[in-house]
């Protein structure tokens, strides 16, 4: 038994599925269907996120996603508006009827986050925040785990028992792309480890190509690798004016490249299914 014994295949066969109650009718991840989480990278205004969360809402989106408390590089950057942010993503989610997920930094911020949406985000730079990990597994909310930016599988598999080992087993692993010596991409996606987990572990396992790449061109077709490796889902950033974006617009699809992509993965699981 490895040390993960709590993710590993060996303690469970089946793929774990992740319920997410939803107006639309409830949402699975890990069922073999591709799960679509989508939405800017950060809540920038009421105004703002209402608008792109009415564009892509009937474009194949299960879930909506935006940062209320953003961690960035430099601490001059745009870092979220905090619980009004929150308030913002509960908001779209009673318009949209779909859920919400944002990512906590901190434990004292845990309970709001859990106050206002339907999953808990732990981002790349939080992923070995033992403390936070700890708190995340006391919920019951989802959980999505964020490989960090140098973490091995291992690592990453071992931060997720942090969650089960505390009672959280409401765990979906996320591939955000790795830092290696290549410069010409924000990050390497490792498509090779999306198929490594899923032998590994029964958790469900998303892709984020829109981080992983940090190229607007590059999401689709990273995206359509991750659903060929088996990938359960797919984040995806959207933006209705990308470049005016307050944090990651040059990753951000518009709202046209958006549906284009949730139309090639509709006819991708159409293809496995035949």
């Amino acid at each position: 038994m490895p040390a993960y014994k709590l993710a590993a295949r060996q303690e469970q066969s089946s793929n774990t599925q992740i319920k997410i109650p939803s107006r639309n009718g409830e949402i699975s991840i890990g069922t073999g269907s591709c799960t679509i989480i989508a939405g800017p990278c950060s809540v920038e205004s009421r105004k703002k996120y209402l608008e792109i969360a009415m564009l892509i809402k009937d474009m194949g989106v299960h879930i909506l996603r935006g940062g209320a408390y953003k961690p960035r590089t430099s601490p001059y950057s745009f870092a979220g508006l905090e619980e009004e942010g929150l308030k913002i993503l509960a908001e779209a989610r009673e318009i949209t009827g779909l859920p919400v997920v944002t990512e906590v930094l901190d434990p004292r911020d845990l309970d709001k986050v859990m106050y206002y949406c339907d999953i808990i985000q732990i981002g790349s730079r939080n992923m070995q925040n033992f403390s936070l990990l700890k708190e995340v597994g006391r919920s019951r909310k989802p959980v999505i785990l964020k490989r960090g930016l140098a973490a091995t599988v291992e690592e990453w598999l071992l931060a997720c028992e942090y969650i089960l080992n505390a009672g959280n087993d409401k765990v979906i692993l996320c591939e955000r792309g790795i830092r290696t010596f290549e410069k010409m991409m924000r990050n390497t996606v490792d498509i090779a480890a999306v198929a490594l987990v899923k032998e590994l572990s029964h958790l469900p396992v998303l892709v984020d190509p829109s981080h992983g790449t940090g190229r607007r061109s590059l999401v689709a077709p990273v995206a359509r690798a991750a659903i060929a490796a088996g990938a359960d889902g797919l984040m995806i950033e959207v933006h209705q004016n990308p470049e005016q974006a307050l944090s990651d617009g040059e990753q951000s699809l518009t709202p046209a490249m958006f549906a284009s992509l949730a139309q090639d993965i509709r006819k991708m699981e159409q293809l496995q299914v035949s």
